[in-house]
């Protein structure tokens, strides 16, 4: 299989980054899902399903780039909902909609994404 994501301009060398944004996406909606249904919390809830869904559509957005610039300014803003979303998830854990473990997980996750974003930002600005 083929590791190489065709970004217009070659910069991203392997899809792992997609794949795990994708999952994370995914995961967010089920949290954003089970906060509304079992929680009864629907303005963090929306807060944490925008950041946390974003994440991905930008790193996809990002292959599509007309230009290195383009393709690293679409990983920057990944980077900053990332952020957020980092957020989101500290204060749903901090006022007990979310238990330690919950947390703990969807963190993990995120801060996965945030490293590997932060490489692919720094290989990408790397000259040729």
């Amino acid at each position: 299989m083929n590791n190489t994501v065709n970004t217009g301009c070659e910069y991203m060398k392997e899809n792992i980054l997609i794949d795990k944004s994708i999952d994370f996406g995914a995961r967010i909606v089920k949290l954003y899902r089970y906060l509304t249904k079992e929680k009864h919390e629907t303005v963090l809830s929306k807060q944490i399903l925008r950041s946390g869904t974003s994440i991905g559509a930008n790193i996809n957005e990002a292959q599509y780039g007309n230009s290195k610039a383009d393709f690293i300014a679409k990983l920057h803003i990944a980077l900053k909902e990332t952020a957020e979303t980092e957020y989101w998830l500290h204060i749903l854990e901090k006022s007990d909609y979310l238990d330690n473990n919950m947390a703990s997980s969807m963190l993990n996750d995120c801060l996965e994404i945030k490293r590997i974003l932060i490489a692919s930002i720094n290989t990408a600005k790397e000259p040729k």
